[in-house]
């Protein structure tokens, strides 16, 4: 009788994966070795995935679409940017990956376009959020959503990289936290930067 294809096997790849990287990184992710983590072969790996950039998009995707859903759940602009900076600061591994990888796997010349029809999620909740608080049409909100995405990486990378004490951190979110308030109730700010 022929063996019976395993419908769950695609996502114990990915959650092997993310187990893997999330204890070595980069060089903890072969495909040898997330086989072995999700109870399977490499060959059955490879039917799933072409090769461990595949992979590392799959993982990528969640990220993006775990931290939309974060943004989505936010009832201001203002818990929003919260809401990013707390997944970034509880899950610095994948964070990590979103940010390092995003480019490479998704836009560059080497992707060939790959994954582009996931789009920017997060991106595309946030921009929601801030089209509800300014609801005047003629607000164009592209360069405040680039300015609260910088600032809150910005914070996100410093404090997961210890830049910021870990003594300071409290402090460090209480400015961050007031930034994004004071950026977002001066209306003026929007005209401002356009």
């Amino acid at each position: 009788m022929p063996r019976r294809a395993d419908p769950d096997l695609e996502e114990k790849i990915l959650n092997a994966a993310q187990k893997l990287w999330k204890k070595g990184g980069e060089q903890a992710l072969t495909m040898r070795a997330v086989a072995r983590a999700a109870g399977t072969n490499t060959p059955a790996v490879y039917r799933r995935f072409r090769d461990r950039d595949d992979i590392l998009r799959g993982l990528l995707l969640r990220v993006r679409l775990e931290i939309a859903a974060e943004l989505e759940q936010a009832a201001s602009p203002e818990e929003a940017c919260d809401r990013y900076l707390d997944y970034a600061l509880r899950h610095p591994w994948e964070y990590e990956l979103f940010y390092q990888r995003d480019y490479e796997l998704h836009y560059s010349p080497r992707s060939r376009g790959r994954a582009r029809s996931a789009g920017r999620p997060a991106r595309d909740a946030m921009r929601r959020k801030l089209r509800e608080r300014f609801s005047d049409p003629g607000d164009n909100i592209e360069p405040l959503l680039a300015a609260l995405w910088m600032l809150a990486h910005g914070t996100a990378m410093l404090l997961i990289a210890k830049s910021i004490l870990p003594e300071e951190a409290s402090q460090a979110r209480d400015v961050f936290t007031a930034t994004v308030r004071a950026m977002l109730d001066g209306r003026d700010f929007l005209r401002k930067i356009q």
